[in-house]
């Protein structure tokens, strides 16, 4: 179908969206990977509600809201934004309670992705593989526990320059750990919330070991507190950028943080 109009007529803001991703090519080229996203995203929900494990779903109901946000999903980006609230205030019951609000969110925000795009099976399904070993050309390592984020900055960058990613900040603290000796990571774009290991753990590491002058790293993140960005400058990051963001801000900030390293 690929028609605007549609995607306008069932609510969805795509003149923000596109305030994003520049145009309607780079729209078209991703929201593939936003379906798959959310169904992986909506599935982990639900087990840490079972859980009742508030600290992960508020990191993944965050999450969801700013890919909904960044797609012009403005109804799903509302229900996650509450849900996201009441879970950081520990509010198990609401959760439970109104967790059939977020699946029915998502099922109709899948429902208008999958007309739009006409013909499923022919959506983007390349899985972003966190490369583990050790790099042998100029390196951005982006972390972010969101595929949309990772694929956005690899399509800005990859003719110039190969794009590495890391999911967590595990995956990160190991792969910058086996490329610490040499200097192939030439910027790391680095999210603060993200489950299992966070941004700032990854931060305590290179101030540990020393690695700030030769591994630059700047910010992306979506929480813009005055406590968070406090904290994350009082660590040698070159600069921080929050979410949403476009191609420009991006551009802008990647280029900075890799000249910080040409510098030194």
């Amino acid at each position: 179908m690929r028609n605007i109009s549609f995607l306008k007529q069932n609510g969805v803001n795509v003149e923000k969206s596109l305030e994003i991703f520049g145009d309607i090519e780079t729209y078209n080229d991703t929201i593939g990977e936003f379906l798959i996203s959310i169904e992986d995203k909506l599935s982990k929900l639900a087990s840490y509600k079972d859980s009742k494990d508030m600290t992960n779903y508020a990191i993944f109901v965050h999450s969801l809201k700013s890919d909904a946000r960044n797609f012009g999903f403005e109804e799903l980006e509302q229900v996650a934004l509450e849900q996201e609230m009441k879970s950081k205030a520990n509010d198990t019951y609401y959760i439970i309670e109104n967790f059939a609000k977020l699946v029915q969110a998502v099922s109709k925000t899948k429902n208008i992705v999958k007309a739009y795009m006409n013909d499923v099976d022919k959506l983007g399904t390349e899985k972003i593989v966190s490369n583990d070993g050790l790099y042998t050309t100029k390196t951005i390592l982006v972390v972010d526990d969101s595929n949309i984020i990772r694929n956005f900055v690899k399509r800005i960058f990859s003719a110039d320059y190969a794009v590495g990613t890391a999911e967590d900040g595990a995956q990160a603290i190991d792969i910058i750990a086996k490329n610490k000796d040499n200097n192939n990571i030439c910027a790391i774009l680095l999210d603060l919330n993200m489950p299992k290991v966070d941004g700032f753990k990854v931060l305590d590491y290179m101030q540990d070991n020393n690695l700030f002058d030769k591994i630059p790293v700047s910010i992306i993140s979506g929480d813009s507190s005055k406590e968070t960005i406090d904290k994350a400058f009082t660590y040698k990051i070159v600069d921080m950028l929050g979410k949403p963001f476009n191609n420009d801000d991006v551009k802008r900030v990647v280029e900075k943080t890799i000249l910080y390293q040409n510098m030194k």
